[in-house]
């Protein structure tokens, strides 16, 4: 995708397309433009598409590339194996890790989140679904004093007969988790007044110190716009941090990245001329940040998980943009690759004794050897606890997200995320947050990987074979040929109780792990491992989940499979990324290749948006460009 070099020639007929467009819809008002030449991009999505302008809208509902499946036809969430129970026997990684085979940083997901809360976020607060949990179950090892596992449905989108979802914010990839869906939100993120119109503001986004705003940033909390608390935060929620999306302060890798790019803008910002005006500033930054946004996806985020797309060309106006119902609820689900931790190794002079005191008495290990010292971090620790961004430093913080290796991308998820997500442990044992102590630490379960399933059963998604066949791929009629196995019978072995394996806790034992030279690598080693053999494989165990294979549940199907060679991911998933990732591309009439403006301002004002995420690391922190991979994304 080359840089266009001049606003003439295509750019000029990409600016006359758009105006021929826009003449289509004149009962539209006319929309703002900077620098009295170019459109301004809406906050919401809408108008992305001039010939069905509420296409990519926020407040819409998801599109759907299968028919809905419920039981009842209309609403009612299809039956099947308790999903707890299946996380039991499939999701349950027994504490050993095993990582990308392809050698993807913890980026691959950091990032993959950045994305999911710019384009994504369904309307809650619907009935409540809670998942049985069974303490009995010879597979349980934590303990629920609540006896259940929350979920409450999404809320139903008004006026459909058959059950609908919404997208509450607009599918785009606009870095609307920065700025935001809506200019109240906006308006409260921008340095300068809050009345509701954020055009009089300042171009530059309020950062107190460096840093994201706090809810009482601006004095009265309750004045601040709505961010969701949980876990940590619960107990102090002014100390929540502001950003364009409510989950900015969901972990600390996220809220980390979401201050880098807001630094970004302000980068920008100050390299403009003081003549502009501060409107014409702000969206001249904000144009270029998102594509920047865009430009990192495409060319190294989606590269990185071994995703090739269709050559591109050019605006498509009948590209759909929409978020899929299958992409938001099954596809983009890849909660296995999250690591159980995150370790940052640095300058320990970075610190004082109290500031590392204080930084261990919240859970994180310590290790000061010499010169250097090294966190690391329990996920548990990373979750609802924006303070630790500032504690650890920005700079130190991102560079370690893309020292080591995500996890492997399959059926396997960690138990900070499978047990314990979001959870507050229990007083007096913060010694325990990690590894097989962990059941330890905690009273209460929420499982990711049960709430991931039944988030599919909510939604009316098809089933795996079903779901397969609405994007083009065979359907599979063995377990085997699901999880590329050679059986899918229980192995004669004298550690298992016969006719009973499925409950067994031997059958979940790894018997092998290797690396990527196919070198043997230890049982329980934390590190080096890319595949493993478990005692039972795995079509055995969804063999006698599930009924039959018709059954099987589509999340569940798609993290079974096999990997296609060269990429991250098992046929259906992959499937699913090619086809809303062109969508999202070829749909945006402000993409980054399709947009006049961007070469307009490379060449008046010298901006690039051809950017590595390194380089902006680089030029928002104090970690220098050689310190860091050119390609963050990729550990090789």
């Amino acid at each position: 995708m080359k840089h266009k070099k001049s606003l003439f020639g295509t750019a000029t007929a990409a600016v006359l397309t758009v105006v021929l467009c826009l003449s289509a819809t004149p009962a539209a008002a006319a929309p703002p433009t900077y620098l009295g030449l170019f459109e301004v991009q809406s906050l919401d999505g809408s108008g992305n598409n001039p010939f069905f302008p509420t296409w990519g809208k926020a407040g819409t509902n998801y599109s759907r590339v299968a028919p809905a499946r419920y039981a009842d036809g209309k609403g009612v969430p299809v039956g099947g194996p308790n999903t707890r129970y299946l996380s039991n026997r499939v999701f349950n990684d027994v504490h050993q890790n095993v990582f990308s085979e392809r050698g993807v940083s913890q980026w691959g997901f950091v990032w993959g989140q950045f994305i999911d809360h710019t384009i994504g976020l369904r309307a809650e607060n619907g009935e409540p679904a809670n998942i049985g949990f069974n303490g009995a179950d010879p597979l349980e090892t934590f303990t629920d004093d609540l006896g259940y596992i929350p979920f409450t449905r999404s809320k139903a989108a008004p006026g459909t007969g058959v059950r609908q979802q919404v997208n509450t914010v607009g599918s785009y990839i606009d870095l609307s988790a920065v700025y935001g869906d809506d200019p109240v939100r906006l308006d409260w993120l921008r340095a300068g007044t809050v009345d509701g119109n954020p055009t009089n503001n300042s171009a530059q986004l309020m950062l107190p110190g460096g840093f994201l705003p706090t809810r009482d940033s601006r004095g009265d909390p309750a004045t601040a716009p709505t961010m969701a608390i949980d876990g940590r935060l619960l107990g102090q929620p002014n100390r929540a941090v502001v950003a364009g999306d409510v989950r900015a302060n969901e972990n600390i890798a996220l809220t980390a990245t979401q201050t880098l790019f807001a630094r970004e803008h302000n980068r920008i910002v100050a390299s403009l001329p003081s003549f502009l005006s501060q409107e014409d500033r702000f969206q001249i930054a904000r144009r270029i940040v998102i594509a920047e946004q865009q430009y990192i996806t495409y060319n190294e985020f989606l590269p990185a998980m071994g995703v090739t797309l269709p050559a591109y060309d050019g605006y498509n106006p009948f590209a759909n943009a929409n978020l899929s119902n299958e992409f938001a609820t099954v596809g983009y689900r890849a909660h296995s690759q999250i690591h159980g931790e995150v370790e940052v190794a640095t300058e320990a002079s970075r610190y004082t004794a109290a500031q590392l005191a204080a930084i261990e008495a919240q859970g994180v290990e310590v290790e000061v050897d010499g010169a250097e010292v090294e966190f690391v971090i329990p996920l548990n620790v990373a979750f609802f606890n924006p303070d630790l961004v500032r504690s650890l430093q920005l700079g130190p913080l991102l560079a370690g997200i893309g020292a080591e290796s995500e996890y492997r991308n399959d059926e396997q998820i960690d138990n900070q995320l499978r047990s314990v997500l979001f959870q507050v442990p229990v007083p007096g044992n913060e010694g325990c947050l990690d590894g097989p102590t962990l059941p330890q630490c905690f009273k209460g379960v929420v499982d990711l990987g049960a709430i991931d399933a039944e988030r599919g059963r909510d939604h009316g998604m098809p089933s795996y074979n079903q779901l397969r066949k609405a994007y083009g791929l065979p359907q599979r009629t063995t377990f085997a040929a699901i999880t590329g196995e050679a059986s899918d019978q229980f192995p004669a072995d004298p550690l298992l109780t016969p006719g009973n394996e499925n409950n067994d806790p031997n059958c979940l034992d790894f018997t092998a792990l290797f690396d990527n030279a196919g070198n043997p690598v230890p049982i329980g080693s934390a590190n080096g491992a890319t595949s493993a053999v478990r005692r039972c494989p795995l079509a055995a165990r969804l063999r006698a989940s599930y009924a039959s294979v018709n059954d099987v549940d589509a999340f569940v199907g798609m993290v079974a499979e096999p990997h296609v060679p060269g990429t991250e991911f098992g046929e259906l998933q992959l499937a699913i990324w090619k086809k809303q990732f062109t969508a999202l591309r070829d749909g945006d009439r402000f993409f980054y290749d399709a947009d006049p403006a961007l070469p307009f301002l490379h060449d008046v004002f010298g901006l690039d948006y051809h950017v590595s995420l390194a380089q902006v690391i680089a030029r928002n922190t104090d970690i220098p460009l050689s310190s860091l991979r050119p390609n963050v994304f990729l550990l090789n």
